[in-house]
Formats: C-alpha cells, sequence, structure tokens
C-alpha cells in the first residue's frame, strides 16, 4: 500500500479524485434546468426526461464492475485515462443526436466512461490510506464532491437560458477533455506492479460479497443514494414544470438541499471519533427519516410545496452526507488486497440501484411529491433494516470469536 507520507501528497491526490468524479456528478444534474427546453426541442413529454438519468446511472454502475477488478489487475490510471475517452465520446453523441431515441444511447455512453471515476473514486483512498486516515479521506471526498452539483444545476441553469440546452454539453465536453488531460500529466499510479494480482473476476467478488457487513453497508448505500438520484430527477420536473419556475429559479432550488450533505460529510467526519461508527449511523438514518416524512406528507394532498420539497430533501441530504463517508470506510476496509473489486461493487450497486429508482419513478405520476416522498420513504426504511442487519452481523461475528 502506498501511505501519503504529507499533506501536499494527500491535497494531490485528493484534488484529482475530486475533478475526476465531478465530471460524472455535473453530467448527471447539469441537464435539469433545460428540462423544460429538451422536452421540447425532443417533441417529448418532460416527464420522460427522468429517464436520461436512469440511462446514465445504470451504465455508471455497472461499468464499475469491469473497471473494478481490471484496475486490480493494470492499475488505476490506465482504467481512468480509458473511461475518460468512452465519456467524450458520449458527450460528442448527445450534442449530435438529432432525437430522443439517439440521446439516450449517448448519455448511456457518458455512464459506460464515467464509471471509471464511481470505481476509483473509493478504491484509489484505500490504496493510499488506512484506519481514521482513511475515514478522513473519504470524508473530504465527499465534501468535495458536493461542490460539482452545487455549480452544475445552476451554470446549467444559466447556460440553458442564454446559449440553449446543448451548451450544458458542449461545456461537459471541454470540461471532460481537461480532466482528461490532467490525470494524464499528473495522477501518478496508486497500484504497484508488485501489488497488483490476476484472480478469476469471479474469486474475487465471492471474496468480497460473502462479507456479511459488507452486504449490509452495500444495501444501505443503494438506498440513500436511491432516494437522492430520484429527487434528482424528480425535482427538475416538479419545480419546472409543475410550479412552472424558470430555468435559473429550478436551478438555484435545486442546489439548496445539497449543502446539507455537505454539512454532513463534515460532522461525520468529527463525530465518528467523539460517538464512534454506530452512533454516527444512527444519527444519520434519523435525518433520512425525517427528510422523507417531511416530503411524502403534502404529497398525501397532492400538493407540490417548495418549503417541504426542499427542507425535506435537506434533511434527507444530511443524513446521505453522515452516512456515505462512514459506510464507505467501514465497507472497504476489510479488503487492502481487493480494494478496486470492493470499489466496484459499492459504486457499481450503488449506482444501478439509483438508477433503477430514477427509471422507476419516471413511470410514476410527477403532479405533485406523493410519489417522490414514497420512493425516499422507502429508500430511508431500507436504510434502517440494513443497520440492523449490520448490528446483527457484528453480534453473530463477536458471538462466534468467543
Amino acid at each position: 500500500m502506498i501511505k501519503q507520507s504529507s499533506a501536499s501528497g494527500m491535497s494531490k491526490v485528493l484534488l484529482l479524485l475530486i475533478i475526476l468524479v465531478a465530471v460524472g456528478q455535473m453530467t448527471q444534474t447539469m441537464y435539469v434546468p433545460a428540462i423544460p427546453d429538451m422536452a421540447t426541442f425532443f417533441s417529448v413529454k418532460s416527464a420522460y426526461l427522468q429517464a436520461v438519468m436512469a440511462v446514465y446511472l445504470i451504465p455508471y454502475g455497472l461499468s464499475q464492475f469491469i473497471y473494478g477488478p481490471l484496475s486490480d489487475r493494470i492499475g488505476r490510471r490506465p482504467v481512468i485515462i480509458s473511461g475518460m475517452v468512452i465519456f467524450l465520446i458520449g458527450t460528442i453523441g448527445t450534442l449530435l443526436s438529432s432525437n430522443f431515441h439517439w440521446f439516450l444511447v449517448a448519455t448511456f455512453i457518458q455512464g459506460c466512461g464515467t464509471g471509471c471515476s464511481g470505481a476509483m473514486c473509493r478504491t484509489v483512498p484505500r490504496d493510499s490510506y488506512d484506519g481514521d486516515d482513511l475515514h478522513q479521506a473519504n470524508s473530504l471526498i465527499s465534501m468535495g464532491v458536493i461542490l460539482s452539483p452545487l455549480i452544475a444545476p445552476v451554470l446549467g441553469g444559466y447556460l440553458s437560458k442564454h446559449f440553449g440546452w446543448e451548451s450544458v454539453y458542449g461545456f461537459l465536453l471541454v470540461f471532460g477533455a481537461a480532466v482528461t488531460v490532467a490525470m494524464m500529466k499528473f495522477f501518478s499510479e496508486t497500484l504497484p506492479p508488485e501489488k497488483r494480482h490476476a484472480e478469476r473476476v469471479l474469486v474475487s467478488y465471492r471474496y468480497v460479497l460473502s462479507n456479511r457487513r459488507f452486504q449490509g453497508y452495500v444495501i444501505c448505500l443503494i438506498a440513500t443514494f436511491a432516494g437522492i438520484a430520484v429527487f434528482e430527477a424528480s425535482a427538475g420536473v416538479l419545480l419546472g414544470s409543475v410550479l412552472k419556475l424558470d430555468p435559473i429559479t429550478v436551478s438555484w432550488l435545486f442546489i439548496l438541499p445539497l449543502p446539507g450533505y455537505l454539512g454532513g460529510a463534515w460532522l461525520s467526519g468529527r463525530l465518528v471519533r467523539r460517538l464512534g461508527i454506530d452512533r454516527v449511523l444512527v444519527i444519520g438514518m434519523i435525518a433520512l427519516v425525517l427528510g422523507a416524512v417531511t416530503i411524502i406528507i403534502p404529497g398525501f394532498a397532492g400538493l407540490v410545496t417548495v418549503t417541504s420539497l426542499i427542507g425535506g430533501a435537506f434533511l434527507y441530504f444530511v443524513g446521505t452526507g453522515m452516512l456515505a463517508p462512514v459506510a464507505t470506510t467501514a465497507a472497504v476496509q476489510p479488503f487492502p488486497n481487493h480494494a478496486g473489486t470492493a470499489g466496484a461493487v459499492l459504486g457499481g450497486l450503488q449506482n444501478v440501484g439509483a438508477g433503477a429508482a430514477t427509471l422507476a419513478a419516471s413511470f410514476m405520476s410527477a403532479q405533485s411529491q406523493f410519489s417522490l416522498g414514497v420512493v425516499m420513504t422507502v429508500m430511508a426504511i431500507i436504510v434502517v433494516m440494513s443497520l440492523w442487519w449490520i448490528r446483527y452481523s457484528k453480534q453473530d461475528t463477536t458471538i462466534l470469536a468467543s
């Protein structure tokens, strides 16, 4: 394992990871303020634009099952560069698409490319850090990554209003190319040749997935991020098409819950040493439940209210920010020699689950926030069940050890 021995070394690695993941995060949300214009251009209902996020997230998740084990064999750097090249090809495709079906194909290719960032943002820190340093690194990445969704919708709103929705994808092309060049020039390999192994892929996955606590953390992360993904896919429709707000207003309202994630990640990094992992997980779980309930209650009356929609999402994002770094650290910690595979499972299933949830949401009614509230409430319940599973597994392990 390559330990980062200085603050400057940590800063360089984390900065590169943050801008790498930012490409994927911005692609996921930057188009949201432009949904009404895109629906008009492609002659489809605005609700169908929720499928864009699903078609992006599913390959984003599935491709990580390839990137992770492959990076354990050939290293992290070639996987990152190859993925970014695929993303650039997909982005060019979105700009050349003449109908909605080809646009979805190009979006699918984008997701296949940026899957490398999802896997590597969990794998590279495990290469470089351990223990409390690993948790600190994951907390910093969580805090840094949230900056891109903060910027993306606002930037997307201004670009789409003044230059058309195509300018959103033009920006992503330029930004993606710049990040690719930066990774080629500045990213140093974190998995030296002597640490690489050619173990059969199925053997690696069986080893990682056989850990009961890992299973629980995977379910927890799938559910938390599925709730966020459904909110991101639905909020633009509810605010733009139902409440008829302009793109810039939609973009600013869209980002208001995101500082909740930033604050949750910051709290996670500080509270885990004082309270321990279990208590931080419980606090995050409570925030998720309160957020989901806040959204679903007005939905029973068929309403869409900015206060309940954004306020509930803020609480949900706080809970996610607290849970994500703790769950990620605890999940990958036992696998120093299978970091790529563990990272692939975490990122892959997390994003496939989020994509499936948004795809299901695209078939639900988008006239009120009830459907969104139902999905987020179900996800919160799954988180509660997964945390119970983790605690049970921990007790079971203690009994067996004694």
